[in-house]
């Protein structure tokens, strides 16, 4: 049988850990506080914005909630992005996307206090990202902010002993957030994978699948890894998500881009939902509270 990556049951470790964390900075009179930015009303945003306050609110960490109005202006947005750079009570903050037609949204992420960045995706992170070649300590205590999804992936496996040392990972997806990013962490000396970065220019993205020990999709196409695309014994992170409907029960649930069926070749894998959603959750705390230690100068 393969072996389950529970994402929920890790991110729940990681959670306990966080919390003594937490309790420990404030008993050292240190500020710890996530601060969010939703602009707009789209009903998928205000409800992934509520998760990430509950999780604060699980391992004890405040929260700081800006919303504007769905006509809010780029300055207002700046604005709101400028308060939570200069708020004492704020540790790191996130600016919820998508953002309203006619905002450009990595001008507005180009505002964030890099030091402040919770997601990990500001410009400056992204190139320290680039430099660190080495990845010395990276998923552990990290330097400086940590794209939340690769890092969760990785910080998952590690925790199943799903070694990566020397193994062929085909990544499916050339999206900053995850298909970019996590080729970085996953070509750092400290996990040393050999990774195919596969996206629509792929000449033959099948036999890239085929070959790899590993097998990491993110483009959010339900079902489009297949059985036959899968080598025995491989390892399969199961990043997309879609929303398709089901003419059986007449509702809509959330499916991955890996068909279930492969479960039946591979030796791991995580399920969808349940495995990588959880820990990029996860991470975005953990980058928090990496912040506050850091000021801290633990």
């Amino acid at each position: 049988m393969p072996k389950v990556l529970d994402g929920r049951l890790a991110a729940q470790e990681i959670k306990d850990d966080l919390r003594d964390r937490v309790t420990r900075l404030k008993e050292q009179g240190a500020t710890v506080g996530l601060g969010t930015l939703l602009v707009g009303d789209d009903p998928a945003s205000a409800k992934y914005v509520a998760g990430k306050h509950r999780d604060c609110a699980q391992v004890g960490i405040e929260s700081i909630a800006l919303r504007l109005p769905q006509d809010a202006s780029k300055d207002d947005v700046i604005s709101a992005v400028e308060h939570l750079n200069t708020d004492p009570s704020c540790t790191g903050y996130i600016v919820q996307l998508p953002l309203p037609r006619g905002i450009d949204e990595k001008e507005i992420i180009e505002h964030i206090n890099p030091s402040k960045d919770a997601d990990g995706m500001h410009p400056y992170n992204l190139g320290k990202l680039v430099l660190n070649t080495q990845g010395s300590g990276a998923f552990d205590r990290a330097a400086f902010p940590l794209p939340c999804t690769p890092r969760g992936i990785i910080v998952l496996l590690r925790r199943y002993d799903m070694d990566l040392n020397g193994r062929d990972v085909c990544v499916l997806g050339r999206g900053i957030t995850v298909g970019r990013t996590v080729g970085l962490l996953l070509t750092a000396k400290d996990v040393n994978a050999t990774v195919h970065l596969c996206h629509t220019g792929t000449a033959d993205v099948h036999e890239a699948m085929r070959e790899a020990d590993v097998i990491i999709s993110a483009t959010g196409v339900a079902g489009s890894v297949r059985p036959e695309d899968v080598k025995p014994g491989a390892v399969l992170v199961d990043v997309g998500i879609s929303r398709v409907f089901d003419e059986s029960d007449g509702k809509y649930h959330i499916t991955g881009d890996i068909d279930r069926a492969c479960r039946e070749r591979c030796g791991a894998y995580t399920p969808n939902p349940g495995g990588v959603g959880p820990m990029t959750r996860a991470m975005l705390l953990t980058n928090v509270v990496e912040m506050a230690e850091r000021t801290a100068g633990r």
